[in-house]
């Protein structure tokens, strides 16, 4: 994704601003949960004069991918909510999530 920087005579990395400012590009796409796969593309098509049709389709997939993700989350959250309710905690020796997990399996 990134070439290899230039050193200094001490073995310091040498960046110039183009790679700095690729950098930022890389670690602002991974914040955004791109994969390096995504970001490599991404980068081919800022090189290559940008595609901006290209570049979006790519970013509208992985908008859906986390939108997906996004419900399978709440969904999850909807069930431990559910069976934490049953639960109450006590020294009981049923347990109504033990039961639940079980039942799941």
């Amino acid at each position: 994704v990134m070439p290899a920087p230039d050193r200094s005579a001490g073995g310091s990395r040498l960046y110039v601003l183009q790679q700095v400012k690729r950098l930022h590009f890389i670690k602002r796409s991974r914040e955004l949960g791109f994969s390096l796969d995504d970001v490599r593309r991404l980068l081919l098509l800022a090189d290559g004069g940008q595609s901006c049709g290209e570049v979006k389709a790519l970013t509208d997939r992985h908008l859906a991918n986390i939108r997906e993700k996004i419900e399978d989350l709440q969904r999850l959250e909807r069930m431990l909510g559910d069976v934490s309710a049953k639960c109450s905690g006590d020294d009981a020796p049923e347990c109504p999530v033990i039961d639940a997990l079980f039942e799941g399996a």
